[in-house]
């Protein structure tokens, strides 16, 4: 992904950023501050960023999903609404949310971060989505902020109770083992590669035997809930093959 840049660049990337996404902004500076990070502010002294607008989307998407899933799901009960309220509004789904927009192309960024290619950072991304939600509730209201939070939700997530099955997929396939076979998964490294201040591990998980499926992280833990969450998805897939 390219960083964008200032200068004269910024008027017709802000009026690109309006027409993909289909919000035409009556005040122009709330988006130019919304795409604003610190680092550029700071390079070019200028006295805004957009931390404030950042503060402020989090609370505006906050209650935007809250009350969408609230209606969604009539039958879930406050656990199971706050764990996808919380897998929505985590830094890795905002980040998504924000990179199926390329909104990392049109972010204002000093020269260090632009070289580091903080425009592709998922806190930088994350950051900046909530920031432009809050210039959107500022400038064109609650009714058209909702609209566009609830598009790019359902662009990335159709479904999103299904982040249920996706947050804790050691404990669902420990579950799973236990009822069809009366024994927990075996998971075993089968190698670590890399420098020692930057390893990365390939475990692999069986159950009653079977090698289902492996997993690589830098950790050993996240690894293994890779591998659990890939052996998830061929037992779903084997179910639905074999109903």
């Amino acid at each position: 992904m390219e960083c964008g840049e200032g200068g004269a660049m910024l008027i017709a990337d802000l009026q690109k950023f309006q027409r993909m996404t289909g919000i035409h902004f009556t005040d122009q500076k709330l988006l130019r501050e919304a795409l604003t990070h610190k680092s550029y502010a700071t390079e070019f002294n200028l006295k805004y960023d957009n931390q404030r607008l950042e503060f402020l989307g989090d609370a505006v998407v906050q209650i935007v999903l809250t009350k969408h899933l609230f209606h969604r799901y009539p039958g879930l009960q406050e656990g199971d609404l706050t764990k996808i309220r919380s897998a929505l509004v985590n830094q890795d789904t905002l980040a998504k949310f924000a990179r199926s927009i390329s909104l990392g192309s049109y972010l204002m960024l000093g020269r260090g971060e632009t070289e580091s290619h903080g425009c592709d950072r998922d806190s930088t991304l994350s950051d900046a989505f909530e920031a432009v939600c809050g210039a959107i509730y500022l400038d064109q209201g609650s009714a058209l902020v909702t609209e566009f939070i609830l598009k790019t939700l359902h662009t990335n997530c159709r479904e999103p109770s299904d982040l249920l099955h996706s947050l804790n997929p050691k404990g669902l396939l420990q579950e799973y083992a236990q009822a069809h076979f009366g024994k927990a998964p075996e998971y075993k490294i089968l190698g670590v590669s890399g420098p020692a201040h930057n390893p990365c591990y390939e475990v692999e998980v069986l159950v009653n035997g079977e090698l289902l499926a492996k997993g690589v992280a830098a950790k050993r833990k996240l690894a293994e809930q890779a591998a659990a969450k890939a052996a998830m998805e061929v037992l779903s897939a084997q179910r639905k093959n074999n109903p």
